[in-house]
């Protein structure tokens, strides 16, 4: 029983303006510790399941030896800590990444640290990488089953201990060690615009210490890069390069952008109080203009997946015919419900349908031509730079 449509209108005019009565962070704590709740229960699940998932065979692919039965994934920073991976399953995600996971438990940064921009559709984060830690939700998850691919993402502790790059490298590596062999993959998140000591990792020289720290351990996971939402071509570019010489199979396009003022993003939401990074809406041009640019660059050569601005089955198939492979979402999660995931699912299938395509991998790259590229590139430098 797939109904979008009786939970589309009960989440936009009872849930979501209550919910939006609440601090936000007050309503994300309680959100995880109901879908955690919901999760420990089979008869709960399928019921889940039964509300808002959808399946088609066009949208499943098996990339890097890992099966997905669709492609939309919960992106990192919502799941911080693991606790809700069986709801996720059930509420139709074909992926989740948990996380960021660091080396050593982090508290994040002084509340209040999310804010609501209704207008802007956005949320503005600046969590600054709260979680347990490593250590404590590798004990929790080594020899759990997931019910879907499961990436696990890893960042540097958000301290001022771990600054020092020989400091940064050593947090990454032990995350990446302690989680080596749980999850489906991992993602090396060098992007969180939040931290002490902001993103030094993004220096072409840093990546290419830590990813070289990182070979040294073995590990049979597919790595993801994750990368600014507010790089320029010429920066991505380098970081490719880097990525070249390693064991990297992919990039995760893209993180928060820094960029208060953007046009899409309606000022008098901004206060003075807030600060962080901004999701949503205000990521989505960002992030396919990079991913077109990547996809030229790379094509088959390492996997993308879209992350920024996706409300829609339309904005996610932009992301897929830009070159990225598997898209993931929470912005959209937050403002539109949790039906989304299926309402996704289901149009891309009819978008899929529509073109011609049999997969959803058919359509992977095929609204990238050099004429758009250039356009995609000119427009983005303007914005970024």
């Amino acid at each position: 029983m797939f109904a979008p449509r009786f939970f589309h209108v009960s989440y936009k005019y009872i849930l979501k303006p209550l919910a939006f009565q609440f601090d936000p962070e007050t309503v994300h704590d309680a959100m995880i510790r109901f879908a955690s709740s919901l999760g420990q229960f089979p008869f709960a699940q399928r019921v889940l399941s039964a509300c808002f998932a959808y399946t088609n065979p066009a949208l499943e692919q098996t990339i890097h030896g890992i099966h997905f039965a669709n492609p939309v994934g919960l992106s990192a920073g919502f799941d911080k800590n693991a606790e809700i991976i069986n709801a996720i399953a059930a509420v139709g995600f074909g992926f989740t990444e948990v996380g960021s996971i660091t080396g050593e438990p982090c508290t994040g940064n002084p509340k209040p640290r999310l804010w609501r921009l209704p207008k802007s559709k956005a949320i503005m984060v600046w969590y600054g990488l709260k979680n347990d830690g490593c250590v404590a939700i590798a004990k929790r998850l080594r020899y759990t089953q997931f019910p879907v691919p499961v990436g696990t993402s890893i960042a540097r502790t958000n301290d001022a201990t771990t600054v020092d790059i020989h400091a940064g490298i050593h947090d990454y590596t032990k995350a990446f060690r302690e989680l080596s062999n749980i999850g489906a993959y991992t993602t090396v998140n060098i992007s969180c615009p939040n931290t002490c000591g902001g993103e030094p990792f993004t220096s072409p020289e840093r990546l290419e210490k830590l990813l070289t720290a990182l070979d040294e351990i073995p590990s049979a996971k597919p790595i993801f890069l994750k990368l600014p939402a507010d790089i320029s071509f010429t920066d991505a570019d380098l970081l490719v390069a880097v990525a070249r010489k390693h064991r990297v199979h992919g990039f995760v396009v893209s993180n928060l952008t820094k960029h208060h003022h953007a046009q899409t993003i309606r000022q008098h939401e901004i206060t003075p109080a807030m600060k962080g990074g901004i999701s949503g809406e205000p990521t989505r041009d960002l992030s396919n203009a990079l991913i077109a640019h990547l996809f030229r660059a790379v094509r088959t050569e390492y996997v993308i997946i879209g992350v920024g601005g996706i409300f829609s089955a339309s904005d996610a198939y932009d992301k897929i015919r830009h070159g990225a492979s598997l898209v993931q979402l929470i912005t959209g999660l937050i403002f539109e419900g949790p039906q989304l995931v299926g309402e996704i699912n289901n149009g891309l299938a009819k978008l899929l349908i529509k073109d011609g395509y049999t997969n959803i991998s058919n359509a992977v790259g095929s609204a990238v031509t050099p004429l758009e590229l250039c356009q995609n590139q000119c427009s983005s430098s303007q914005s970024v730079e």
